[in-house]
């Protein structure tokens, strides 16, 4: 009866170890195409997820059977399908920071005419979880879901702040403090400008992801001294102190209305 039930406790962990490594498996190709943002081919999906090609084949079948992704082009790409589309909305829906943060968004784009942000913490990197373009003729990189490394944003020091310097540490990579233009950062300097912007409760950042922009941002907190999300505005590199000053002012005063508590 012991051998008996020594096999059955080990098939039972055979099954149990085999489905979490699918699951791990599908979060990794979902993961994967949300990072190269487009349809790719079932053999560099493979490769990207250092996974057997008929693995891979096999959970993309299953995945596009559920309507979680779609084949694209001659049926050889895929990508994200509808129903995760309607299950993104479901989030936004549900959660009230999502929907009121949208919301101020587009009213402060439409006011301010610059391009302006709600981004958090995704994997441990800065994303954009709603854009709204400006009205200026030349239109600034900001989409919704692009993830940055921290260092490189004006959020990132806010979304950071409170975290102790080990904290921080394990959440930056000596490659993202290594800017677009090949500067590096020095990563004193980055837990330094962390710990003014915690007492300031703002932060502007100018030409780190490119040299014609300067991002402003402030802190929403979901309670006492927990920065939960951002509301930034990208603005040209030549704005005035003055128009600077007023933007800070009018993201602070609509980020309080996010705020649970500040």
């Amino acid at each position: 009866m012991q051998d008996t039930n020594a096999l059955a406790a080990s098939a039972g962990e055979k099954i149990s170890g085999s489905r979490e490594k699918g699951l791990n498996r599908v979060l990794e190709i979902l993961e994967f195409l949300h990072t190269t943002q487009r349809a790719i081919g079932i053999g560099d999906l493979a490769k990207g997820v250092n996974a057997p090609r008929s693995t891979t084949y096999t959970l993309v079948r299953s995945l596009v059977d559920a309507g979680l992704l779609e084949m694209e082009g001659d049926g050889n790409r895929v990508y994200f399908g509808k129903k995760l589309y309607l299950y993104g909305m479901d989030y936004v829906r549900g959660n009230d920071l999502m929907r009121r943060g949208r919301q101020e968004v587009d009213n402060l784009s439409r006011e301010t005419g610059e391009t302006s942000e709600l981004c958090m913490l995704q994997s441990g990197r800065y994303t954009i979880v709603h854009a709204s373009p400006g009205t200026r003729p030349f239109r600034i990189s900001s989409a919704t879901g692009l993830q940055i490394p921290l260092p490189w944003t004006a959020s990132g020091r806010l979304l950071l702040a409170g975290l102790d310097r080990a904290a921080i540490e394990a959440m930056v990579s000596d490659d993202d403090l290594v800017l677009p233009d090949g500067r590096k950062l020095k990563l004193d300097d980055f837990v330094a400008d962390i710990a003014k912007a915690r007492v300031t409760g703002y932060c502007v950042t100018s030409g780190l992801v490119d040299a014609y922009t300067k991002c402003l941002a402030v802190p929403v907190f979901s309670a006492p001294g927990k920065v939960e999300a951002t509301m930034c505005l990208v603005v040209p590199i030549d704005t005035t102190d003055e128009r600077t000053a007023s933007l800070i002012g009018l993201l602070r005063e609509r980020a309080a209305r996010l705020s649970i508590a500040g």
